[in-house]
């Protein structure tokens, strides 16, 4: 199957892999400010730790759709990039943007590559349906 899957969807195979491994290792403190974001709310303590390997689950599970090709991983797609979008806009509405043009332009930037990969993905994926088994 990785011969037809193409080098976008290898890459984007590979990156939801590391973001779900990501995901897995949100409960290490490293910064104040790493947890996972949940509906706009930054989770801390057990919150955190079980969103956190919730979500790194199932962008595996994702990860290895796309791996694979397989034609489930398509409504994966897009529900992904649904609560993607979802999460953006509660984000900003429970924080707002800050003051610093920098890390405004950071938070901007973060948002529309966020969002670009997770809606590109799933619609390269839909495009691709009939190479999906």
């Amino acid at each position: 199957m990785a011969a037809n899957r193409g080098p976008i969807l290898t890459a984007l195979a590979v990156l939801f892999g590391l973001l779900a491994f990501s995901n897995f290792i949100k409960f290490v403190p490293v910064t104040h400010d790493t947890g996972f974001v949940l509906f706009g709310e930054r989770l801390a303590g057990t919150a955190n730790t079980v969103a956190g390997v919730v979500a790194g689950t199932i962008l595996a599970i994702y990860a290895l759709g796309i791996w694979r090709m397989r034609r489930w991983a398509v409504p994966f797609g897009w529900a992904y990039a649904a609560y993607v979008v979802l999460n953006s806009v509660c984000f900003r509405l429970r924080y707002p943007m800050p003051s610093a043009a920098g890390q405004r332009l950071f938070e901007l930037s973060y948002a529309v590559v966020a969002i670009a990969t997770a809606v590109g993905t799933a619609l390269l994926l839909t495009r691709r349906r009939d190479d999906l088994t």
